[in-house]
C-alpha cells in the first residue's frame, strides 16, 4: 500500500478502536441496569419497558451508540476484513470493568481466564495484522446486499430459535451469537451504505441498506438484552467480538472479494488466527469469566451483601 492508503487504513482502525472502548463501556453499563431490574426473575416485556427509563441503560445506550458511529466511520475508509475484527477490544476491556465492578484486582484474575482472554484478543489482533496488508477494497453493490441480508436473517432466525430451547451459559452464548449474526450484517450494510452517501444523491440511495440495518439493529439489541439476562457480561462480549467480525470477514471475502488477491500462506495465518481467538472464546464460557467475591458471615450468622452476583444464580431468563 501507498503511504495515503497506510494513513487511511491507521486512521480506520484508530477510530474502530475508540468505538470498540465504547462497546465495552456500553456492555457494563446494560448489563448492570438489565440485573438491577430483573432481580431474581426472567427478561420479560414489562421489565424491557422499565429498562428505557433507567439511567444506566440509556447511559450504556449512549456509549453503545457513539462506538457504533466511530466504527460506521472506520467502515468508510478501510475494507471489513481489516476493521471489524478491532472490536475485539472490548472483550478484555469489559473482563476488567466487571473485575472493578466486583472489587477483585486483576492480579486475582484465573489465570485460565486470563488466558482465554489472551487468545481471544491475539488471534483477532494477528488476523488484522494479515488482513491490513492483503485485503482488497471493493464495492458493496445491491444484489450482494439482499444476498447478505437472506444469508444473515436465516442465521439470526436459527440462532434465536435454539436460543430459547437452550439453558444458562449455552442459551446466553447463543442470543450473544445471534445478536452477533446481526450486527456483522450491519457493519456490511453500513460500509454500502457509506459508500453510496458517497457517490449517489439522497434522492436516489438504495433503500435496502437504510432498512436491513434499522431492523437488524432491533433485533440485534433485542438478543443482546436476553444475552445479559443470561449470563455474564464477559462472556456476552466474548461471543460478540469474535463472532461478529467473523460474520464480516466472510461475508466480505465470500460475497465481496476482499481476499482475492490473498497469497496461501496469508489465508492460512488468517485461518489459524481465528482459530485461535474461537478457542479464547470456548474457554470463556468453560470457566465461566465472571469472578466471584467472597462471601462473609456476619456475627450474626447472615451472609454479607457481597455474595455472589446476580449473574451468578440459576438462569431464569424467558422469553
Amino acid at each position: 500500500m501507498d503511504q495515503h492508503s497506510t494513513a487511511v487504513t491507521a486512521l480506520a482502525v484508530a477510530l474502530a478502536a475508540l468505538g470498540a472502548c465504547g462497546y465495552a463501556l456500553g456492555a457494563r453499563l446494560q448489563h448492570t441496569a438489565v440485573h438491577d431490574t430483573i432481580g431474581d426473575h426472567g427478561l420479560r416485556l414489562r421489565h424491557q419497558l422499565q429498562l428505557v427509563r433507567n439511567i444506566r441503560w440509556l447511559a450504556g445506550l449512549i456509549a453503545l451508540a457513539g462506538g457504533a458511529v466511530l466504527h460506521a466511520c472506520a467502515l468508510g475508509l478501510a475494507p471489513l476484513s481489516v476493521v471489524q475484527p478491532i472490536g475485539v477490544i472490548a472483550l478484555p476491556l469489559t473482563v476488567l470493568l466487571n473485575l472493578r465492578q466486583k472489587g477483585v484486582r486483576a492480579r486475582d484474575l484465573n489465570p485460565t481466564v486470563a488466558l482465554a482472554v489472551v487468545a481471544a484478543t491475539g488471534g483477532v489482533a494477528s488476523f488484522v495484522i494479515f488482513a491490513a496488508g492483503s485485503a482488497t477494497p471493493t464495492t458493496v453493490t445491491p444484489p450482494e446486499q439482499l444476498t447478505a441480508t437472506q444469508l444473515a436473517g436465516g442465521g439470526v432466525l436459527v440462532l434465536g430459535v435454539l436460543a430459547t430451547l437452550a439453558r444458562s451459559k449455552a442459551r446466553c452464548m447463543l442470543f450473544a451469537a445471534g445478536c452477533a449474526v446481526a450486527y456483522g450484517y450491519v457493519s456490511l450494510m453500513m460500509r454500502g451504505l457509506v459508500q453510496q452517501l458517497g457517490t449517489t444523491g439522497l434522492l436516489h440511495l438504495n433503500l435496502l441498506p437504510l432498512l436491513g440495518i434499522a431492523v437488524a439493529m432491533v433485533v440485534g439489541g433485542w438478543l443482546l438484552q436476553h444475552g445479559y439476562a443470561s449470563g455474564p457480561p464477559d462472556l456476552v462480549v466474548a461471543c460478540l467480538t469474535v463472532i461478529d467480525p467473523l460474520v464480516a470477514v466472510g461475508l466480505g471475502i465470500g460475497l465481496l472479494g476482499e481476499a482475492a488477491r490473498v497469497d496461501t500462506w496469508t489465508l492460512v495465518c488468517e485461518a489459524v488466527s481465528a482459530f485461535v481467538a474461537c478457542a479464547g472464546v470456548f474457554a470463556l464460557a468453560r470457566c465461566r469469566p465472571d469472578t466471584r467475591v467472597p462471601t462473609t458471615v456476619s456475627p450474626a450468622g447472615s451472609s454479607d451483601p457481597a455474595g455472589p452476583s446476580s449473574t451468578d444464580r440459576p438462569d431464569r431468563s424467558s422469553t
